[in-house]
């Protein structure tokens, strides 16, 4: 999902004086014969500079790569893009397609709502947190209906008619975003892609929160690793078209993912807050002649 530099220049230079000097004798008198005058003292060349006095007589010229605020470790997230791209176009989005492509869509689709589903106690108590009640007692709602009629959560009942109740996502990272928390240096990690130090946190807690408060059979570790991993191949199929965008025809892919990243996430804590902004893909590169 989803980078300039500045130059400071310090100049310093090694200015030379030079000095040039002249005598001439007095005004002659009457009691004095011919005057004589002194030739004036010869000027000499200057010695030819050697190469010790012309490096200090040099311009110095140093230069300092300012880094892109809020992404501190550019350098080391560049790399982790790179090579998580790399895996990407040799197994992960070969293996998501195979996922795409062997499962029928209704089950790929019963999947997705599945995961959705699960989500909801964590948005339920978030919108709590976040002062919303209206959006808590909606999102227990869609629960309800989901589990009951939506068969477990497989089929999203709770969307249409006459009921209404769409998915809306919510997480901590959002509740500490809504109360003025500062998303922190940027990371892009492996496994976990572009994220904040507020969003590592935030989706770290949003993990937690089912198996510590459901308990089994969410606490396993065979059920979280398998829930994990149908996760990130829903999302990678579901956000295809954007990596697409953001990583092959962007002209400076990493810097798109990052300005799309940030961009996405605060525009979802406006949302929050009632201000509604459209957050839309960087155009593709120009292609050259």
């Amino acid at each position: 999902m989803f980078v300039s530099t500045a130059a400071a220049l310090l100049l310093s230079t090694a200015p030379v004086d030079s000095q040039a000097q002249l005598a001439a004798s007095a005004a002659p008198t009457a009691d004095t014969a011919a005057p004589t005058v002194a030739a004036p003292a010869p000027v000499t060349a200057p010695a030819a500079q050697t190469s010790a006095d012309a490096d200090l007589d040099a311009i110095i010229v140093t230069a300092q790569i300012r880094k892109t605020p809020g992404d501190p470790f550019e350098k080391v997230n560049a790399a982790s893009y790179s090579v998580v791209q790399g895996l990407d176009k040799a197994f992960v989005g070969p293996v998501a397609y195979a996922y795409r492509d062997a499962l029928p869509k209704p089950l790929r689709k019963g999947l997705h709502n599945v995961l959705n589903h699960l989500d909801l106690p964590v948005v339920f108590v978030n919108f709590l947190l976040q002062g919303k009640p209206v959006s808590a007692l909606e999102t227990v709602g869609r629960f309800a209906i989901n589990s009951t009629i939506g068969v477990a959560g497989l089929i999203d009942v709770a969307k249409s008619k006459p009921f209404h109740l769409p998915y809306r996502h919510n997480g901590f990272a959002n509740t500490m975003g809504y109360y003025g928390v500062k998303p922190g240096a940027y990371f892009f990690l492996p496994l976990i892609g572009p994220t904040t130090v507020r969003d590592m946190i935030g989706l770290w807690m949003d993990r937690a929160f089912l198996p510590t408060f459901a308990g089994r059979p969410f606490n396993k570790p065979a059920v979280a690793l398998g829930i994990t991993v149908v996760r990130s191949l829903d999302l990678r199929v579901e956000q295809d078209v954007v990596l697409t965008r953001l990583n092959r025809e962007a002209a400076d892919p990493y810097a798109a993912t990052r300005a799309y990243y940030l961009a996405q996430r605060q525009a979802e804590i406006d949302a929050l807050h009632g201000i509604e902004r459209t957050v839309t893909l960087p155009p593709a590169a120009t292609p050259q002649p």
